[in-house]
């Protein structure tokens, strides 16, 4: 048996042609939307990488500081430095900081 659709009503086709369009349409929405997700989803885990480096390259320098200040204040000198004289200002004395 042969399909004819000269034997549809125009009215019909119409519809028919309007709900293919509208699945069309549908189907780029929603494809549209999930690339949408996508990128916002790898966005938020390249911002969520980048900051746990931040964070952890911070923590790093801040716990060598203190490394380097605790090493430092556990150096003793073994005599206080004697003060030079200054050809324009006077004798003073160099000072040596330490932690208190």
């Amino acid at each position: 048996m042969q399909f004819d659709l000269s034997a549809v009503e125009t009215a019909t086709l119409v519809f028919i042609g309007t709900l293919a369009f509208a699945l069309v349409l549908v189907l780029f929405v929603a494809a549209a939307a999930f690339a949408a997700l996508v990128l916002v989803g790898v966005g938020r885990l390249a911002w969520l990488v980048i900051a746990a480096a931040l964070l952890r390259t911070v923590h790093g320098i801040n716990h060598a500081w203190d490394s380097l200040v605790h090493h430092a204040s556990a150096v003793e000198f073994p005599t206080e430095f004697q003060g030079q004289p200054s050809p324009s200002t006077g004798t003073y004395p160099r000072v040596a900081l330490r932690d208190s």
